[in-house]
């Protein structure tokens, strides 16, 4: 009896790829099975194949390759499996020059000319620089990683490395995350699986563990920050990154989500610049302040609340960290003050006793 060696995962890959880009039209699984050796193999069963195709589809889908199942004409089986090249191969990259306008693609013998073309203007090419410097900067290695590989790539085809413009530069986060703890964080948000860490809450400075669902990263004055929302609950805080420890993903069910994500949760949105007192992981408070002198900074600050129906000089503000938002008001010298809650309104006239007391 002749052994079969088992083929690894990635030729079967590299072949199932192949076989599928060769055609044009659909194929079917048992002509798949013909230009798939590790299908084709020993005495396997039909299924033992089924299940091996369909593992290595479902894992390719996962990568992003868009594998096509087409359906049978009676809702029954499949009736073949494509994969289109203008799907899976990237456009021809190419650069405008100016006055000049680039000429029709021919078709070549290897099938490629469904492939459309991407061309770059000059500005739009200094934008994907400049893009990639940046990420550079952030000073995360996984992310600094990725630029580097998408220039490279880029690089192939455009002249990225000229179209680079000097001198800008992103301010360096204040504590750098363990790159690790991105990559487990990421991998969380990216399977929607929940995340368990310890973490240091700097009001109290207690330290006590966190099961979360992760909804996605942002970097905000110079701080990278988790977005995510307890199981069960709908408010969405945010954990500052350099305070979290000892992160681990729920293993248990791996290919299943464990949530989904909250109708209408914007990260861009959710992430835009923020006041120190928006951020942190309490319970968050209603503070209704008063504009009592209309200066340009007070009016301004005043208008990032939400306006009081019936009295256009009160505003309401949601508000994370009261010993923030306290000081915050303090720096209008009186223009802004906050009538409630008792707790923001104590601890603002708590901090104006200190500072006459101080410079008395």
């Amino acid at each position: 009896m002749t052994a079969v060696t088992k083929s690894p995962k990635i030729q079967r890959w590299i072949d199932l790829l192949a076989s599928l880009l060769a055609r044009r039209l659909p194929v079917t699984f048992e002509e798949l099975i013909r230009d798939v050796p590790a299908y084709a193999a020993g005495n396997q069963s039909s299924e033992t194949r089924r299940r091996m195709f369909e593992r290595d589809k479902d894992e390719l889908r996962a990568y992003g390759i868009p594998i096509e199942t087409i359906p049978a004409p009676d809702e029954g089986d499949a009736a073949g499996y494509q994969l289109r090249t203008r799907d899976f191969y990237l456009p021809y990259l190419a650069l405008r020059a100016e006055g000049r306008t680039k000429a029709p693609r021919k078709s070549d013998k290897y099938g490629y000319q469904s492939l459309p073309t991407l061309t770059f203007e000059a500005e739009e090419l200094a934008a994907i620089a400049e893009a990639a410097s940046r990420l550079r900067d952030l000073g995360d290695p996984l992310m600094a990683e990725h630029a580097e590989s998408a220039v490279r790539k880029l690089a192939c085809d455009l002249p990225l490395d000229a179209a680079a413009a000097p001198g800008t530069r992103v301010a360096q986060a204040r504590a750098r995350p363990d790159p690790e703890l991105f990559a487990t964080i990421g991998d969380a948000v990216h399977r929607r699986k929940r995340l368990t860490f310890t973490y240091h809450t700097m009001g109290s400075d207690a330290v006590g563990e966190r099961t979360v669902e992760p909804l996605g990263l942002f970097f905000l004055s110079q701080h990278w920050y988790l977005a995510a929302r307890m199981p069960g609950e709908e408010v969405v805080k945010n954990y500052r990154l350099s305070r979290v420890a000892d992160a681990k993903v729920n293993s248990k069910q791996p290919g299943t989500p464990d949530f989904q994500a909250p109708a209408g949760f914007d990260l861009p949105h959710h992430a835009r610049s923020r006041e120190a007192w928006e951020l942190g992981t309490g319970d968050a408070v209603e503070a209704t302040v008063a504009l009592r002198n209309p200066s340009g900074a007070a009016v301004a600050a005043h208008r990032l609340g939400d306006a009081v129906e019936g009295d256009e000089r009160l505003r309401r503000f949601r508000v994370r960290r009261v010993d923030a938002f306290a000081r915050w008001l303090l720096s209008f010298a009186g223009d802004l003050e906050p009538v409630s809650p008792a707790q923001v309104a104590d601890e603002y006239k708590g901090l104006v006793r200190e500072t006459l007391e101080h410079h008395a």
